[in-house]
């Protein structure tokens, strides 16, 4: 059998499914960053697996995950900030907050999502700029953020959001005029 290094790094999808499998108790760090790398790999069931194997992993491989968070690759670093939230990393906030300026609309509202899992009420003065973001998806997760927090708006940023016609966002509307996560 191949090493499990060049499954991930080179393996058809299905054998790096069924190594990735196996990987949620790894502590060989190089191990770790060939699963790191499948964050960006083309199949979504690979990358699935692997956010899966790392949320998953007892092992204290934070410091990994935030490094991953300065990668080139787009994927690496919406998808890092993703599971250090999902694994409650607060000692991540810091990073994650740097990625809410990320040239990337798909990096900033994974950072923003984060955030607001993680109910990092120190980043609400980036919850509420971002409400005013060009991208559509990054003032949703700019909203959820602020819901989570159980952060109320303005006036002037309840009319902004409101101009959107979409469905999704006019039942955050609604939640965050109540001023909680009610209906979450």
């Amino acid at each position: 059998m191949k090493p499990v290094a060049e499954i991930l790094e080179s393996g058809a999808s299905k054998e790096k499914i069924q190594v990735l499998e196996k990987l949620a108790l790894s502590d060989d760090f190089e191990i770790i960053n060939k699963v790191i790398s499948c964050l960006d790999d083309p199949d979504i069931e690979v990358r699935g697996e692997a956010f899966s194997s790392l949320i998953l992993n007892n092992n204290d491989i934070s410091e990994l995950l935030i490094e991953s968070l300065k990668d080139s690759r787009k994927n690496i670093r919406g998808f890092a900030a993703l599971v250090l939230a999902n694994r409650k990393d607060l000692k991540s906030i810091p990073k994650i907050i740097e990625l809410v300026k990320d040239e990337r609309s798909m990096v900033r509202s994974c950072a923003l999502g984060a955030l607001g899992h993680l109910k990092a009420k120190e980043a609400k003065d980036i919850f509420h700029e971002s409400i005013f973001d060009s991208n559509l998806e990054v003032r949703k997760s700019a909203m959820h953020a602020l819901i989570n927090i159980e952060e109320k708006i303005s006036q002037n940023e309840l009319l902004e959001i409101s101009r959107e016609k979409d469905h999704e966002i006019e039942n955050m509307v609604i939640k965050l005029k109540k001023g909680g996560p009610e209906g979450i």
